[in-house]
């Protein structure tokens, strides 16, 4: 077993501690029978660390002269992807950056090209960046013979999950609804993407469907389409690194960010945090 599977959490005074679980003191929520999970995608169901999106950002910036960090790409992370790049150009340092070196801030029509380039890139940066991450066919398998709905939701385009999903699917993961940022009127943190995917599962009341998500706008967008949210510390955006990165830190290092992040998504609202998605069969169990 990787050290990834095998950390244990910290403890913190005020969150209910459980092996693989943090979460909020929410008695209410321990007594709702759950009919679907929705999960995201990127860095909870596949691209371990939310790699992938990651460089596109940093590399469309770039083309135009423009450095971005990572931690900078990642902020506006789990958004619909012409925002995120709105919100990177908005950024005070990096639109300081922009106008020392184009005269101007970054213009919506300068957004809309990055946005143009960052399509096709990102098509080709999916095809080698879309493995599905340990234990997510397990977890779902027993989540369906369950009786459980799985629906997905995606800051991606259609055009983009049209790589992801065959890719996803040739490896053990094939969720029964996928709606993406391109077939609602707004993308997180809007309910809309949790709202369509649960009116497709015809699942109801909403109270009965939990949303999985590493990012904290996903976690908000659950909120507001109100669900239970379950946030993902180990795997996705937030802690930003590979297995084998994760598998390279020093135990205590770990640990340290693990907690940070944990307290982050609490913060934001989650009702749950868990490492990995293949920790949320367990959880259910109590929520059942």
């Amino acid at each position: 077993m990787s050290r990834a599977a095998a950390t244990q959490n910290l403890s913190i005074s005020d969150l209910r501690t459980d092996r693989g679980v943090r979460q909020r003191k929410s008695p209410n929520v321990e007594q709702t029978p759950i009919k679907a999970v929705l999960f995201d995608w990127a860095g909870t169901t596949v691209d371990f660390g939310s790699r992938a999106p990651t460089q596109v950002f940093v590399e469309i910036f770039g083309q135009r002269g423009v450095e971005i960090t990572g931690d900078e790409a990642r902020g506006p992370m789990g958004r619909a992807k012409h925002e995120h790049i709105a919100m990177i150009a908005a950024l005070p340092r990096v639109s300081t950056a922009w106008r020392k070196l184009h005269g101007h801030p970054a213009t919506e029509s300068d957004v809309r090209r990055m946005y143009e380039d960052f399509l096709p890139l990102q098509t080709r940066v999916l095809a080698e960046g879309s493995a599905v991450i340990p234990g997510i066919p397990a977890a779902v398998a027993e989540l369906r013979s369950r009786g459980l709905k799985i629906g997905s939701t995606t800051g991606y385009t259609r055009e983009l999950m049209s790589v992801v999903v065959p890719l996803a699917a040739s490896q053990g993961y094939e969720p029964d609804v996928t709606v993406c940022s391109d077939d609602v009127s707004q993308g997180r943190p809007a309910p809309w993407m949790n709202l369509r995917a649960a009116s497709m599962l015809n699942v109801y009341p909403l109270n009965r469907i939990v949303a999985v998500d590493d990012t904290p706008v996903g976690i908000e967008a659950g909120k507001n389409a109100g669900m239970i949210t379950v946030a993902v510390s180990l795997t996705g955006n937030a802690m930003g690194l590979s297995e084998s990165e994760i598998n390279q830190l020093p135990e205590a290092e770990l640990e340290r960010r693990i907690g940070e992040i944990e307290r982050q998504f609490i913060t934001a609202g989650a009702d749950y945090v868990i490492r990995s998605v293949a920790d949320l069969p367990p959880l259910l169990n109590r929520l059942s």
